[in-house]
């Protein structure tokens, strides 16, 4: 039997290597451990790629940015899967399923297979599934969360279906709710409104054991490649507010994708290495796990940021893109 864990938004696990250990400085009376990361050096990338058998890599900002792929990143994919690496794709963006990202790759020139691939919509279906679920779950989200419960045969309401609903707040009006829902799946959703808001806050407060599930709570999301857009966090705050009780978070930091996936293939996690452009997600989810980490500089993270006396998570190594990698492939005679 598989046992596969969970953490909430205030349980997130941490180890005695998530956090750097540097120089000490001191702001508002609080101690600070500076983070120390190496940027990564010709002799680095190969050290880390001969103790790697199993590459995880963050999609938004590190393989694309919106619909931009990051330059040299199938050059990099090619020459890893030559050296006989196993490569795999999760990210925290919830708004396609695994057949959705399977078609955005190769709209992209990659291919990437869809056992390849794990994103948090596939993550809140696998929890479900994992408990063994048998309720109707309520989403705030998109097709990407529909698709993977369809996958798994758990029935669901909300989603797209709520998008134009409206409240009118006419006097004595009442929204009334379905008493057999056991969950609130809140994950990204370009068309929140106070319908789905309420409406999840009803299920939550007032079905008994009714779950509440975020598939994660990023502060911004690459949407496009122009700015950072609003992500998922400010979702899972609204129904956080109107509840007062805290999630079950199954995408990155948190534990379950990254169980779920060791378990799955049976992978020892010191051979694994995980490739992201955020600190508090990516390096953490990493860290937390017992992985090897490298902070890719092309997305969400700055170096001025990594190196701020705010920060106290060091990946293992930084570098400014993934593609850096290259300095590894055989010169040609």
């Amino acid at each position: 039997k598989v046992v596969l864990t969970t953490t909430t938004t205030t349980g997130v696990r941490r180890r005695g290597n998530a956090r750097a250990t540097g120089t000490t400085t001191t702001r508002g009376g609080r101690h600070m451990a500076r983070a120390n990361a190496p940027k990564m050096s010709p002799p680095d990338a190969k050290s880390l790629v001969d103790a790697t058998e199993t590459f995880i890599f963050d999609c938004d900002g590190v393989i694309w940015k919106g619909d931009s792929l990051i330059e040299g990143v199938p050059e990099t994919l090619d020459l890893l899967r030559s050296m006989g690496k196993r490569l795999i794709f999760v990210t925290n963006n919830s708004t396609k399923s695994r057949a959705g990202y399977t078609s955005k790759f190769k709209s992209l020139g990659l291919n990437v297979g869809a056992e390849e691939i794990f994103s948090s919509s596939f993550a809140a279906a696998a929890y479900l599934e994992s408990i063994g679920f048998k309720k109707k779950a309520y989403v705030v989200g998109e097709t990407g969360i529909l698709e993977e419960l369809d996958n798994v045969g758990v029935q669901h309401i909300g989603g797209e279906a709520d998008a134009g609903k409206q409240v009118t707040l006419k006097s004595g009006e009442l929204m009334h709710h379905d008493e057999d829902v056991g969950a609130v799946i809140v994950g990204f959703d370009r068309n929140i409104n106070y319908y789905k808001i309420q409406y999840a806050t009803l299920c939550i407060r007032e079905n008994p054991g009714c779950l509440f599930i975020a598939t994660n709570t990023d502060a911004v999301t690459h949407l496009t490649d122009a700015q950072e857009w609003a992500g998922n966090g400010s979702m899972v705050g609204a129904i956080k507010g109107s509840t007062k009780q805290e999630p079950i978070v199954v995408g990155k930091p948190a534990a379950f994708m990254l169980d779920y996936i060791a378990n799955k293939y049976s992978l020892r996690k010191d051979q694994i290495c995980m490739v992201g452009d955020r600190l508090d997600t990516d390096i953490l989810f990493g860290k937390d796990g017992g992985l090897r980490t490298m902070l890719v500089l092309s997305g969400v993270t700055t170096e001025e940021t990594l190196k701020s006396p705010e920060n106290d998570i060091a990946p293992d190594f930084y570098t400014d893109k993934l593609a850096d990698l290259l300095c590894l492939k055989p010169v040609e005679a």
